[in-house]
């Protein structure tokens, strides 16, 4: 029996059709779909949503370093603030859902801060595969 907390389950075709729609999913589309979750911090993130939107992120903090450099001799100018600030709550929020879809609480991210070897657990933990079962944040990603 269904409370009013527990959404209702998905149809089978529904998750079919949406993974079948990812399969043809490009660089840009990756990044598109984090953009677009950057407030969800539940649900999961698989591996290739993940790193795609990071390898935009840094393409686009490249480019916005470069054109800062260029334009008013800096690193840390204008662009690369907007950049920074303006993609800050998506790269998070994929981050968090990227640690669930690892059987991890998203309170994981924190250990980032921790000097060295935090990003490298972090690193591990974002490197790994998906867990085919289903966890507190929901069925696997893919």
């Amino acid at each position: 029996m269904l409370d009013k907390a527990t959404p209702p389950p998905l149809p089978q075709n529904t998750l079919n059709n949406n993974h079948a729609a990812e399969a043809n999913y490009g660089i840009i589309d990756w990044f598109k779909k984090g953009l677009r979750n950057y407030v969800n911090f539940s649900g999961r993130a698989r591996r290739k949503e993940f790193w795609y939107f990071f390898l935009v992120h840094l393409g686009l903090t490249i480019l916005a370093m470069t054109v800062d450099a260029i334009i008013f001799s800096s690193e840390t100018g204008l662009f690369y603030v907007v950049i920074a600030l303006g993609l800050f709550l998506p790269s998070t929020a994929v981050g968090i859902r990227r640690l669930h879809d690892t059987s991890r609480s998203g309170w994981w991210f924190l250990i980032s801060f921790v000097p060295l070897i935090g990003g490298i657990i972090l690193l591990v933990f974002m490197a790994g595969d998906t867990k085919r079962e289903t966890n507190q944040w929901g069925p696997p990603a893919k």
